[in-house]
């Protein structure tokens, strides 16, 4: 099956709350995806939602071969509680080539292990949603998504240190470490920011950095315009 699917193709194994989401949304998104879960149960609810559920138990490299899992170029292991299998199905699919697996960790020496045998990506899904409110829950951002190695994309008020004056003026990347990507004034919509661009208090604005950064930068809120 995988060597047939398109290159945007995404084999998903573990159809739990995580897994399912995942899937469904890859698929929204136009991509192909293959979903593998050993509980016939799930396999059959998410049939008539996700166009390939199989039933197959992902540990087992002959299963995989069949399900032509080496065809594939991404995978992602979303296995619960099973930290077994979970490390069984991730080892399997980088054996049979799978260029790039990402992995569900449920606790932090679960990713440790993980990251050991090679795992392109490790995930920590109530952790990281865990961050995410937090950071929300400070009052300074709107919005905000951290990826990998702590970079993250945050949309907020525009802080006072950066108002009133251009951005090659206000230097944003120079004084904070961070990049404003987009700007949406009162009643419009968001639009590329140039460096003659001039913000306002009552503008949102995107911006892009290192996590630590973009957290700073939101700190300077109360701070008086360039």
């Amino acid at each position: 099956m995988g060597r047939d699917m398109h290159p945007n193709a995404v084999l998903v194994i573990g159809l739990g709350r995580f897994g399912s989401t995942l899937a469904e949304s890859l698929q929204r998104l136009g991509h192909d995806v293959v979903a593998v879960d050993t509980d016939r149960g799930l396999v059959q609810e998410w049939s008539g939602t996700l166009s390939h559920v199989v039933e197959a138990d992902a540990t087992s490299e002959v299963a995989l071969r069949q399900l032509g899992a080496d065809g594939f170029n991404r995978a992602v292991v979303s296995i619960g509680v099973d930290i077994e299998a979970s490390l069984l199905a991730t080892g399997t699919l980088l054996d049979l080539g799978v260029p790039e697996v990402w992995a569900k960790a449920i606790t932090r020496q679960h990713g440790r292990i993980l990251e050991r045998i090679g795992a392109s990506h490790v995930v920590y899904p109530e952790r990281d949603a865990g961050e995410r409110v937090a950071h929300l829950l400070s009052g300074r951002l709107i919005d905000f998504v951290e990826f990998d190695k702590g970079f993250a994309v945050a949309k907020l008020r525009a802080p006072g240190s950066i108002c009133g004056a251009t951005m090659d003026v206000a230097r944003p990347r120079t004084r904070f470490g961070v990049t404003v990507v987009g700007v949406k004034r009162p009643g419009t919509e968001f639009t590329h920011v140039v460096a003659d661009t001039v913000l306002d208090r009552d503008d949102l604005i995107i911006v892009t950095g290192h996590t630590d950064e973009v957290e700073r930068f939101a700190a300077t809120t109360g701070a008086r315009p360039a």
